[in-house]
């Protein structure tokens, strides 16, 4: 049954998917790393495709940028197609000290300066969290893989352009990086009872002004991807 955004029917997508914002890298993991690919959605070039994975059914699909985009396509998986896990695989934006170009941070927690969670009329400020079942599968095999990598807490912003330059803030919390989607996956994620799992890997360091280029960002992220990969299958 198609959704007003993506026109795969029941039993085309996967029990897990890998989420990239950018459809076009969506597009590079399924043609890299699946076999037996069928793309199953082009709604507004939101590219979604399943194959399988060392024998494992997988699907991955973009999510387009920021909490109202994830959270629209993170929704419809889990209500509308079945889907049991969600693993983000995106960039971010390095805020701790420690934390360098392309590292791996896998998203224990997601703080948020969106208004996302008001819509569960909860009497108080929830704390979307992962699920701890792929956090732990992710960290041993990163640590099985002698990956750089660091677990912890994130940021969920509503801007990419800060007027307030608030991430010095953040920082005094040890929050490791800044992204733009997970902690409404988070929530997506728990509303429904599945799980859901941000990696990302650190495309840029913007307090200490080092980047990475778009293509970098769209094909060369391969650990990031792999381990995603190998979670999703353990």
């Amino acid at each position: 049954m198609a959704t007003p955004h993506n026109a795969a029917n029941r039993g085309d997508i996967a029990e897990t998917v890998l989420m990239p914002g950018d459809p076009l890298r969506a597009q590079y993991i399924a043609e890299t790393y699946l076999e037996n690919v069928t793309c199953y959605n082009r709604v507004r070039n939101m590219l979604g495709f399943t194959g399988t994975y060392r024998g494992v059914k997988i699907s991955v699909q973009g999510s387009g940028m920021g909490i109202p985009s994830i959270g629209i396509y993170s929704h419809e998986l889990f209500a509308e197609y079945g889907v049991e896990r969600i693993l983000r695989v995106g960039t971010i934006g390095a805020i701790a000290d420690e934390v360098e170009l392309r590292d791996i941070l896998l998203g224990q927690a997601a703080c948020t300066n969106s208004n996302y969670a008001a819509q569960f009329r909860l009497p108080g400020t929830y704390a979307p969290i992962a699920s701890y079942a792929l956090l732990s599968k992710a960290a041993s095999i990163a640590q099985e893989k002698n990956l750089r990598y660091h677990v912890g807490n994130l940021l969920s912003s509503d801007t990419f352009y800060d007027d307030s330059s608030s991430l010095a803030d953040w920082k005094k919390m040890h929050v490791l990086g800044v992204e733009m989607e997970s902690a409404a996956l988070y929530m997506n994620a728990a509303r429904h009872g599945r799980e859901a799992l941000c990696i990302a890997t650190v495309s840029d360091c913007p307090l200490r002004g080092l980047a990475t280029t778009a293509e970098e960002r769209q094909t060369s992220f391969t650990q990031m991807m792999e381990l995603a990969l190998e979670t999703a299958i353990s």
